[in-house]
């Protein structure tokens, strides 16, 4: 099991979402995510009303390895980050235990005001430290 400073891991994790610069991208991809790590979104609940109108009893999206987790990123910040109107935060509450870590995260302006979203990250390590698997669970 890696020794590492866990708060400072999830903090690196949250700012690659925030991130502008696609070569920032793509180096703190490496350095936090291993070659074959997998990302797992449970979609909002409205996503999941959807899909289940359209017949699919679940929906889970998912993203392998270093060019899918960029495209992923990517794509989140230009959704949501880019155009000025939201950053991603901590919310500080990381645990770990062996080596599962799970924090929570928000979505709010980046003038201020009231949180757009919030999820859970659940996050399994490798013996390097580097993330395996990356469950995220959008909650609202």
């Amino acid at each position: 099991m890696a020794d590492i400073d866990i708060h400072d891991h999830t903090d690196r994790y949250v700012a690659v979402w925030n991130e502008p610069d696609a070569e920032r991208h793509r180096v703190a991809i490496r350095e936090l995510w291993s070659a074959d790590a997998v990302h797992v979104l449970r979609p909002p609940r409205e996503s999941l009303q959807t899909a289940d109108g359209l017949g699919f009893d679940r929906l889970v999206l998912e993203a392998r390895g270093h060019h899918a987790l960029e495209f992923r990123v990517t794509r989140a910040h230009k959704e949501f980050v880019a155009p000025g109107t939201f950053v991603f935060r901590s919310r500080g509450n990381t645990e770990r235990l062996h080596d599962v870590v799970k924090f929570n995260w928000s979505m709010a302006p980046q003038d201020g005001g009231e949180i757009a979203g919030v999820g859970l990250e659940i996050l399994l390590l490798g013996p390097d430290g580097r993330l395996v698997s990356d469950y995220q669970f959008i909650e609202g």
